[in-house]
């Protein structure tokens, strides 16, 4: 008999050879009927293989990331199956399951892929659907592969079986189509109830530009029509909120081709968002106790060899200028220069800890089909900031950060986070991460602790830590269910000693500190970016670019109207007065698409009563209000920085 360990720690024993969805069934048919695949000591297997040996098991239905991804994998082979069937003679080169859906890339010879066809191929994929047919798996010699490829002429396949080592390599059949793979996927095919084909695009085989352009066809598949349904309402959604779009329609940024790609220019109205970001953090980290420096755009070579950043990540790095016979690289990161601001005094354990913040700029080079919007970037505004500590002192200094990242979730209405404490690979100690192994192993242990103490939701990602220590990274969720990495929170064992940091402690010896990289507020491109889609352009009063705009109903009360903005202006509020020569509807249509928070309206009756009619971004009237009184709310909804709900 061989034990199968389940999740919650139940352990059962089965007879070797048992399959998962044997053990499904042992449990409940509706468990059987739910799962996709299953997690056979971590990885993940097609519910039909057999299990041998004492296992640990997970059960993977469709919420699962990984029961997910297998859906999607096996919806690829579902439109490879219609595509062959609409286009004979195509050949597949590789079709993965992506973040949201799948793709095949695909050689169509002279044939193009239109609009229309991806439609036929909709209802082609929904007819094979309904045939039940299971995913077939099975074991293939090198010597037959490479046969049934070359007699189908397929080249795709041929070259990437060159790389796969005999007895190592499967065919998976569905129906009519047979195709290279690993797997895993589902069942059958029936789990596969509501689809649609999403995009065409082009794609260079192996993603050299050198090489052959094939078709990518995109796809998304659900296991019912009503989540497709909500799905395309929110990719609807996202639409509108797209920030890039946003962001030229409220003056927030642009980019140039004369200033280059990915390097985006601030327009008036971004300055002040960055502007009031910068305050709130400046605010918190004061309070926090951080004391606020300011660092070159450069540093040389010999830097960034002391650091080990150099052979890291010397391919997100900008190339150098040598002057003088010296190096310089334009500034990657912002730690090397905050350890040397450590150093340059003496420091005692009474100075620890030590905090010091900046928002860094740093410019690394994204490759171009990676640049997207604010999202990815080469000039990075990072709020930024290194704590330098004792062990003694690192878990009250880490779990402050979490809960400084928590203050920001409620200012800006975040409901929806996990963290990802990233580990790292004991097999890549030396290569990708430094060769300390027990200080991974107690740092892990430490920010593990942290977490479970704190209550704060997170999960564990192997071969995922910084290359001095282990990290987390920051998981948010927009208003409508958009997932974004914001932040990182870092502990570094590392460095303190690369720079020979040192501080004297209570025995009146040398010590190297613990150091914890944090940014909670992330850079300002990719936050700006999500806050735009967060709030779809409608930022809370305190953030916004224009807090007022006063609009006099005709030129007979355009003095009465500058009166008000006036005393708005002396309370610090940024205001301004539509003077135009337009009609009240259309100053409040124009007013409302520049999502400004607060219309105040303006008559003669306001006007003899010292009053002003407010109307709500998105909401109407308001009520009628002294001046005075609206003055008072506004000014207490922007020092609190509240949403004004």
């Amino acid at each position: 008999m061989i034990k199968i360990s389940f999740p919650d720690g139940a352990v059962r024993e089965f007879a070797p050879g048992i399959t998962a969805m044997e053990i499904a069934k042992s449990i409940s048919e509706g468990l059987a009927r739910r799962i996709l695949a299953a997690s056979v000591n971590g990885e993940v297997w097609d519910l039909s293989r057999p299990i041998y040996q004492d296992a640990q098991l997970k059960l993977l239905a469709w919420d699962d990331k990984d029961g997910k991804s297998t859906f999607w994998h096996s919806s690829a082979h579902l439109m490879a199956e219609a595509i062959e069937s609409m286009f004979p003679g195509v050949k597949f080169w590789v079709g993965p399951p992506v973040d949201n859906g799948f793709y095949y890339d695909i050689d169509l010879g002279d044939k193009h892929i239109t609009e229309e066809d991806l439609r036929q191929l909709e209802v082609k994929m929904a007819e094979l659907a309904r045939q039940n047919n299971p995913f077939i798996r099975k074991e293939v010699p090198k010597v037959e592969a490479v046969s049934y490829f070359f007699e189908k002429g397929d080249e795709y396949k041929l070259d990437l079986l060159k790389n796969l080592e005999d007895g190592a390599i499967t065919f998976y059949t569905q129906g009519g189509f047979t195709d290279l793979c690993r797997g895993p996927h589902i069942p059958h095919t029936g789990f596969i109830k509501a689809i649609k084909l999403t995009n065409i695009a082009g794609a260079y085989w192996k993603g050299d530009e050198k090489n052959k352009m094939l078709t990518r066809v995109y796809g998304v598949t659900f296991p019912s029509q009503k989540e497709l349904d909500e799905y395309l309402q929110m990719l609807e959604e996202a639409r509108k909120r797209d920030h890039r779009k946003l962001g030229k329609e409220l003056g927030i940024f642009t980019f140039d081709d004369d200033v280059g790609p990915g390097l985006p220019l601030w327009l008036p109205n971004g300055g002040i968002v960055i502007e009031e970001l910068e305050k709130l953090a400046k605010d918190t980290e004061e309070e926090a106790g951080y004391h606020r420096v300011v660092t070159p755009h450069i540093a040389k070579e010999s830097m960034y060899l002391t650091s080990g950043h150099l052979p890291y990540y010397q391919d997100s790095m900008y190339p150098p200028m040598e002057l003088e016979g010296v190096k310089y690289y334009l500034k990657a990161m912002n730690c090397p220069h905050h350890h040397k601001i450590f150093a340059a005094e003496p420091k005692s354990y009474k100075d620890l800890p030590f905090r010091l913040a900046e928002y860094g700029t740093c410019y690394r080079y994204e490759q171009s089909g990676e640049l997207f919007g604010l999202m990815r970037v080469r000039c990075l505004h990072m709020n930024d900031a290194h704590i330098y500590c004792t062990r003694e002192q690192f878990a009250d200094e880490f779990r402050a950060v979490n809960d400084m990242y928590l203050k920001y979730f409620k200012i800006f209405g975040i409901d929806k986070y996990v963290m990802r404490l990233s580990l790292h690979d004991p097999a890549k100690l030396g290569q990708k991460y430094i060769n300390e192994p027990e200080l991974w192993l107690e740092t892990e242990a430490m920010v593990r602790s942290v977490l479970i103490e704190s209550g704060i939701p997170f999960v564990e990602v192997p071969d995922e830590g910084a290359f001095y220590g282990p990290k987390i990274d920051v998981q948010i969720w927009s208003a409508i269910g958009r997932e974004f990495t914001l932040a990182t929170n870092q502990v570094d064992f590392a460095q303190g000693r690369r720079f020979k940091l040192e501080f004297t402690n209570q025995e009146n010896k040398a010590e190297t500190p613990l150091i914890i990289h944090r940014a909670p507020l992330g850079t300002h491109e990719r936050f700006i970016g999500f806050l735009l889609e967060h709030y779809a352009g409608k930022f809370p009063t305190w953030l916004a670019p224009k807090q007022v705009k006063v609009l006099p109903i005709s030129d007979k009360f355009m003095d009465y109207a500058n009166e008000v903005k006036k005393q708005l202006k002396a309370a610090g509020v940024r205001v301004e007065v539509d003077d135009r020569n337009e009609k009240i509807g259309k100053k409040i249509r124009d007013t409302e698409l520049q999502r400004v928070p607060y219309m105040l309206v303006v008559g003669e009756k306001e006007m003899n009563e010292g009053k002003v009619a407010v109307r709500r971004q998105g909401k109407g009237d308001a009520g009628v209000v002294a001046v005075t009184d609206f003055v008072a709310q506004i000014t207490k909804e922007i020092a609190d920085r509240s949403s004004g709900e």
